[in-house]
């Protein structure tokens, strides 16, 4: 049986260890130059070789971004970056551009190669053009059907992995190659400096009548045209297995810790319970409900089934769904006292009810009845960002377990 990766988004060390601990085969990551994602934090050398030794010490990957479409001067200092990628040991390096993996080739040619979504990979014989090149693995563009994706996983040589997106906010561009934002604002989408112009507020203005703003839908207060629903395909979970994918994608390197340990522990549990015993599988609701409870738009299945039509995208506004806080970060328990020591993320109140969910495990409910600051004192609040304090947890509890609370209306 295909056996996926689970392969997931890394913008900081906090999310590369939650990453890891939550269930990700893989993960991928920007160091500080080559990569699309300015607005994650990115990682220097130093981390990179920090992390990669934390993963390989439990037999997981990591995969670093090189896929800019670059104008000439960013190859400068190229061949010393990727050599020092390889010299710390990196897994493999996704790239879009023939000359950066020209330039690869040549200093480092041992070194792994991924084909990025960037390049718009949509039929098997361009499969084959990267393949004869030397390619192993190939991100296929989005726009493609399971379909189609199950006839070039058919067609193509054996020894060739497909990657898909799997989850995560959709690009209103083609693979993700976008001018709009060049063009708007001065920053390069293509460079790594997306400003996310498809999520803006737009009106239709008639070219003899300048100045006349008409709403596009019938909403006064404007229309969000190229806002894509967010992409969801944990209820499919058979499909893509028997498709042959051999890697599932979660996208979101700019998303929260929260959110990579929320999406990652529901598409671990589902992949396993498949793998488990295909022939009884069932899909539970409470995994996608568990989704739900990170930060989201609506969901759509993307071009998986069919293209998208009008449902696909969200009209009435841009923002995300944000029904759960979190709260907390376990850092150690006492089993003898049930005393956890936890790191604050927002703040939280004595008598606050409250949810706590680990890697492979269902979330409990419990109200908080007592917290203590580091010197042992009761309190009612604990305000500051990152603050340690204890609380009384009912059930035994781990490090990297994640306490949230329902926001109010």
């Amino acid at each position: 049986m295909n056996r996926p990766e689970l392969l997931a988004p890394a913008g900081d060390m906090e999310k590369f260890k939650m990453a890891i601990n939550y269930g990700a085969d893989a993960v991928y990551l920007g160091g500080d130059r080559f990569g699309l994602r300015k607005a994650s934090k990115n990682f220097t050398l130093e981390e990179l070789k920090e992390g990669i030794e934390y993963a390989h010490e439990r037999d997981k990957k990591v995969y670093v971004t090189m896929n800019i479409i670059p104008h000439n001067e960013d190859l400068e200092g190229l061949e010393d970056y990727v050599s020092k990628l390889y010299s710390i040991g990196v897994d493999a390096v996704i790239v879009s551009d023939p000359g950066v993996m020209t330039i690869i080739r040549k200093t480092v040619p041992d070194l792994p190669i991924h084909l990025s979504t960037q390049a718009s990979v949509t039929n098997y014989e361009t499969v084959m053009f990267w393949y004869n090149l030397g390619i192993r693995r190939i991100v296929l563009a989005r726009e493609l059907s399971l379909k189609e994706i199950k006839e070039i996983v058919d067609k193509a040589p054996k020894d060739l992995e497909i990657e898909t997106f799997v989850h995560g906010s959709m690009c209103i561009s083609y693979s993700g190659r976008c001018l709009l934002s060049n063009y708007m604002t001065g920053r390069d989408a293509n460079r790594g400096d997306c400003a996310q112009a498809c999520r803006w507020k737009y009106y239709l203005m008639e070219e003899k009548r300048p100045g006349q703003y008409f709403p596009v839908y019938e909403d006064e207060k404007g229309t969000y045209i190229f806002n894509s629903k967010d992409l969801c395909m944990i209820e499919h979970i058979p499909e893509l297995i028997e498709a042959g994918i051999k890697s599932f994608k979660i996208e979101g390197r700019v998303k929260s810790s929260y959110y990579v340990a929320t999406v990652l522990r529901s598409y671990r549990m589902a992949i396993d319970e498949y793998l488990r015993d295909p022939k009884n599988y069932k899909f539970k609701e409470e995994w996608l409900n568990e989704i739900k409870k990170a930060s989201h738009r609506d969901f759509t299945t993307g071009f998986f089934f069919n293209k998208p039509t009008e449902e696909g995208q969200v009209y009435t506004s841009s923002t995300y769904n944000r029904g759960y806080d979190y709260v907390g970060l376990i850092l150690d328990y006492d089993p003898e006292t049930k005393l956890a020591t936890v790191e604050q993320r927002n703040r939280i109140f004595k008598g606050d009810q409250v949810e706590i969910f680990g890697p492979g495990r269902d979330f409990f409910s419990q109200t908080i009845e007592i917290m203590l600051d580091e010197e042992g004192n009761e309190i009612n609040v604990v305000p500051h960002p990152q603050q340690i304090f204890k609380i009384k947890v009912e059930e035994a509890v781990e490090p990297w377990y994640i306490i949230r609370k329902k926001r109010k209306d």
